[in-house]
């Protein structure tokens, strides 16, 4: 396979990763509009606005989700998903004070490892089946 080639691939995949990443934040934010939505007033003008912000997310989410599987296989799709684990985490220490104790930090480490053990051995696994190795 040509150099060129080649580089093609990976600055698509790369791409890929850039996109999935980019919707699992998306989706994580919807989180933040969620718990932010749950201090209101039921069916107050705020509420409804930051569930409509939810809503809206998730009509983009699931646009977006379809797209990256078509780039990825599912299982490494679905490996990052529990990257908003981790984004969750952010979102609680940066917008409402929320401590991180020695097992969540323990609880990411573990998330992240996993993503990685999944991740990498499908490329092993594809790697094997095209004959690089």
């Amino acid at each position: 396979m040509s150099g060129k080639v080649e580089k093609s691939k990976i600055s698509k995949r790369i791409k890929a990763f850039a996109v999935l990443h980019f919707v699992l934040l998306l989706y994580s934010i919807g989180g933040i509009s969620s718990k932010l939505a749950a201090q209101k007033p039921f069916l107050s003008a705020e509420f409804v606005c930051l569930y409509g912000i939810v809503l809206l997310i998730l009509v983009l989410y699931a646009f977006l989700w379809q797209q990256v599987l078509k780039e990825l296989p599912l299982i490494t799709a679905y490996a990052n998903k529990a990257i908003t684990v981790v984004w969750g985490l952010a979102w609680g220490t940066i917008i409402f004070g929320e401590q991180i104790t020695p097992y969540k930090a323990l609880g990411v480490f573990l998330i992240v490892a996993g993503i990685f053990l999944v991740v990498n051995s499908e490329e092993e696994k594809k790697d094997k089946e095209n004959g690089y190795t």
